[in-house]
């Protein structure tokens, strides 16, 4: 029997700001330069550990695999830029924002299952609340932890856990497809925050989310959750500029799985955000776009707790 293939997809180091180095300085070199603003020492020790602990679950999820009957690689996040293939099962280490990345580079064929590396310990947060906002990785959609991921693969490779189906959103800009599919929203509005977006209406621009998406910003921007099952998508214009467009009914809503939102760009450039910032595709006058949930669903190994919420 042929061994099953596994892809590490990993959040990598960098994202955590390096402490800065005290060397001696010598005749000819001149003394480094202040840093901007004084350092907390209890920022950089809460950094440092942040860093040390996602190291950690690294290395014990190579260590568990290394023990399995797989054949599996590593990559980090930032040094893939071709479609996942060839695999059978993705397991990104990170957290949320590591398990979407990797959901661009997948079609609707291959699981993934999502370790959060760094999770936020409430007594920390609670100590550190005066100070600064101590949550660390979220993980609402990671099954697994360094404590119970040799237990959550095992039951996946086995069989004993089924993935569920997520909806995606598809894009086409001009009647051509664009090639990422969005697993939590996509944001349609001007590339300067500060100014107007004008399709139908003048405002900040538009949101559009999935029922996974709809407990992130669409919710902090006053929308409501959904069932993750739902094939649905929710809207919402944000911040009409005329105070008589806020009445408007249309502002906030559905779309229904058969139906599809066409949008025509009237400001001279724009952009389409697709699950924050790192994917961004440019238009401009004229443009449509035609937004849909007739995407390839993602096939993801879901925490417990969201299995419970999802048959309820």
């Amino acid at each position: 029997m042929a061994r099953r293939r596994v892809l590490l997809f990993l959040k990598p180091f960098d994202v955590y700001p390096p402490r800065p180095l005290a060397s001696a300085s010598s005749p000819t070199t001149p003394p480094p330069p202040p840093p901007p603003r004084a350092a907390n020492p209890k920022v950089l020790s809460y950094l440092d550990d942040r860093c040390r602990v996602h190291k950690n679950t690294i290395n014990l999820c190579k260590s568990i695999l290394q023990r399995k009957p797989l054949e599996w690689i590593s990559v980090q996040r930032n040094h893939l830029s071709k479609p996942i293939h060839d695999v059978d099962l993705v397991i990104t280490v990170g957290g949320d924002g590591t398990l979407l990345r990797a959901s661009h580079f997948l079609d609707g064929s291959i699981p993934i299952l999502g370790v959060n590396s760094d999770p936020t310990c409430s007594d920390e947060v609670e100590e550190l609340t005066d100070d600064f906002d101590a949550r660390r990785s979220t993980g609402y959609l990671c099954a697994a932890t360094a404590r119970n991921f040799e237990q959550i693969l095992d039951a996946t490779l086995a069989g004993s856990i089924h993935h569920s189906e997520l909806s995606r959103i598809s894009v086409k800009l001009n009647g051509f497809q664009l090639p990422t599919y969005a697993l939590n929203d996509i944001l349609v509005a001007h590339p300067c925050p500060a100014s107007v977006s004008r399709f139908s209406l003048r405002s900040s621009g538009l949101r559009v989310s999935t029922a996974t998406g709809s407990t992130a910003a669409m919710l902090s921007a006053g929308g409501f959750m959904m069932p993750i099952s739902s094939r649905e998508l929710q809207y919402m214009i944000r911040e009409p500029i005329s105070p008589t467009d806020a009445d408007k009914p249309l502002l906030h809503g559905l779309v229904k799985q058969e139906q599809d939102m066409l949008i025509v760009w009237y400001n001279q450039e724009g952009a389409a955000y697709i699950d924050g910032s790192h994917v961004m595709y440019s238009i401009q006058h004229g443009d449509t776009l035609e937004i849909s949930s007739d995407a390839p669903t993602l096939k993801v190994i879901l925490p417990e707790y969201l299995l419970k919420q999802s048959s309820l």
